[in-house]
């Protein structure tokens, strides 16, 4: 029987934005096979599988995940990457609607952590490497005002990372867990805070300065450095990174 040759990755908000660029780039390598998981769909390919589902309601997500990897054929290796946020309007927490707030919350934090658990419960029974990829951010590393979630949600993903990479390493299997900040990139967030009412937000012209001095980096070039750095043989030796410093 013939070694398995295919690489599987999965990839959440993978309909825009990094996550686009992220399975663009994961479709051009033959051996790769994506599953992205977005509240819409984007463009079509043979090695493309796409669930339109709504990480607000992580648990659902997890549990279609769990029950379609069991299904898979063993791949050579697996890989999940947590990249999907959501940012609620900027601003103190009191002028946020509460579903606004737990929406941020289960699609920042609870979706990567019962996803996390999903993967490595049906994957692991492969005996294959396993890799978790989550899209961090500075944000979750210095506190900011006017956007409480979102820090809240990436401090989260990064303790969250750092333990589960610590639960991992006790195992001669275990899989590597990265909690990785990919810098500022020009996404629909960016005009999202650039937008925003700089009475609530006093980072504003900050923000409005990263776009009008050219400070943003592209999805595309973000997502050349994070799939190489996720290739690297030292992935997951440092379990909280940041893509400017690797």
């Amino acid at each position: 029987m013939s070694a398995p040759s295919s690489h599987l990755f999965i990839v959440t908000g993978s309909s825009r934005g990094l996550g686009a660029a992220l399975v663009e780039r994961l479709l051009a390598s033959p051996g790769n096979q994506v599953l992205g998981i977005a509240r819409r769909t984007g463009p079509g390919h043979e090695r493309l599988t796409q669930w339109s589902l709504d990480l607000a309601q992580p648990l659902a997500a997890a549990q279609q995940l769990q029950a379609w990897l069991a299904q898979q054929a063993r791949p050579a290796s697996a890989t999940l990457i947590n990249n999907a946020a959501l940012l609620n309007p900027p601003g103190p927490v009191e002028g946020v609607e509460l579903a606004a707030l737990s929406d941020g919350l289960r699609v920042g934090l609870e979706a990567t952590l019962l996803l996390s658990s999903a993967f490595l419960r049906a994957a692991r029974p492969w005996g294959v490497p396993l890799k978790i990829l989550n899209i961090s951010s500075g944000l979750g590393r210095r506190a900011m005002a006017g956007a409480a979630p979102y820090c809240a949600a990436k401090a989260g993903m990064d303790n969250l990372s750092a333990s589960m990479a610590l639960d991992e390493a006790q195992r001669a299997d275990g899989a590597r867990v990265v909690s990785l900040a990919p810098g500022i990139i020009d996404t629909d967030m960016q005009v999202q805070l650039r937008a925003a009412d700089p009475a609530g937000f006093p980072d504003h012209g900050n923000f409005v300065g990263y776009k009008s001095s050219g400070a943003l980096a592209s999805p595309v070039a973000t997502a050349a450095k994070i799939l190489a750095y996720l290739a690297r043989s030292d992935f997951g030796h440092q379990a909280i990174a940041d893509i400017r410093q690797a």
